[in-house]
């Protein structure tokens, strides 16, 4: 039985080699998904490190220059055409006057605060203004022989005991969703081109044919998809090995290393979810009645996995999907990288529940493929 699966597997791999579209598909996810991720990380810890200046209008800047200078400090100074976010700040006419007698002075933020664009600016400005306040406040009582800290009923002190590589774990939710769906994309080609592609072609017809039982056909079909599913596996991790190392971790305060333990962790880990996959998808394939029509479903089938892996990366309802199928082995990825213990009892249950599922969806092809209907696409 063996040998009979091996040369199906053969056959499966070396139709899937010439099949040059779907293989350069998966290619160009392995390699551009870290590498788009290096840049989108290298973008955005360098705006969070150094926010860039903001331009806003300010009125009646005369009467508080001391408040003025302290917000150009802070990168926040007055601007106009069109470097000026759409964001006035109104100094009243009474300011300088009630600031002399120890009176609170108002300022005005004129904003749209539903616009998207302009609410972090909104809330920079809203910050530095309730520091400014502060600062102001502690003078006045030093000035009256105050404590300034008896307006400070608590003090609070955060401790964080968080180390660089588990601050860089939080990060890593989302490189390790790309590994998660990496074994799902670079199958997808694969799994419609050798179940509904191969009927479209009437070769499965010819396959059937012969004396071979169904179940060494799915069997032998999953197992090559799969192969090369972990084959994709393997390319992501080396090149997020690679482009992450030009990622500036530091200026957030952690580092990241995927290094060879993470790369092996995470073909073992993978294993299960590549059959799975693999199984699932060439299953849907086989429900669909025509190529085209394989393609709408296994891509409506892809939504299920990537919403399991985001809701593993933000932490929504964690009791629950840290025992489900793939959020369990992404949680499992992101504990090694962290450098803390795997959750074993989680990743245990979810890979034999992941197993489980690769069964049931082999033996429902294997089964499918009795059905004249499903053969023929009738």
């Amino acid at each position: 039985m063996m040998k009979l699966i091996s040369v199906l597997f053969k056959k499966e791999v070396l139709d899937a080699s010439r099949d040059k579209r779907s293989v350069m598909a998966g290619l160009y996810y392995c390699i551009g998904a870290p590498i788009l991720m290096c840049v989108l990380f290298t973008v955005m810890f360098k705006q969070m490190a150094s926010p860039d200046a903001l331009k806003i209008t300010i009125n009646n800047a005369e009467n508080a220059p001391n408040l003025v200078q302290f917000l150009a400090s802070r990168e926040i100074e007055h601007g106009e055409g069109e470097e000026a976010k759409a964001i006035t700040l109104e100094i009243s006419e009474d300011y300088q006057e009630n600031m002399m007698q120890g009176k609170s002075a108002t300022v005005f933020i004129i904003a749209d605060k539903s616009e998207q664009k302009l609410r972090s600016s909104i809330n920079r400005l809203e910050r530095n203004l309730m520091l400014y306040n502060s600062e102001v406040a502690s003078l006045r009582l030093v000035a009256r022989g105050i404590d300034p800290t008896i307006a400070r009923a608590i003090d609070v002190q955060t401790h964080d005991q968080a180390t660089p590589a588990s601050k860089g774990g939080f990060v890593l939710g989302i490189a390790t969703l790309s590994i998660i769906i990496s074994l799902f994309y670079a199958a997808m080609g694969m799994a419609i081109d050798s179940s509904a592609g191969e009927r479209e072609r009437n070769s499965l017809q010819l396959l059937l044919s012969h004396p071979i039982s169904t179940m060494h056909i799915v069997l032998a079909k999953v197992g090559a998809i799969a192969g090369f599913s972990i084959i994709a596996l393997v390319l992501t991790t080396i090149v997020s090995k690679f482009a992450y190392n030009m990622v500036p971790w530091e200026m957030m305060g952690f580092t990241v290393i995927i290094g060879p333990k993470f790369i092996i962790s995470a073909i073992i880990i993978g294993l299960p979810i590549a059959l799975m996959s693999a199984s699932l998808l060439i299953f849907i394939s086989f429900l669909a009645k025509s190529f085209k029509e394989a393609q709408s479903y296994v891509a409506m089938a892809l939504f299920i996995p990537v919403m399991m892996s985001m809701a593993t990366t933000y932490d929504i309802a964690t009791d629950i999907m840290q025992w489900m199928p793939i959020a369990a082995q992404q949680n499992a990825m992101i504990e090694i990288i962290k450098g803390n213990a795997i959750p074993v009892p989680q990743l245990l249950l979810s890979s034999a529940v992941t197993l489980g599922l690769f069964a049931i969806f082999t033996y429902l092809s294997s089964r499918m493929l009795k059905s004249e209907k499903v053969v023929f696409g009738l």
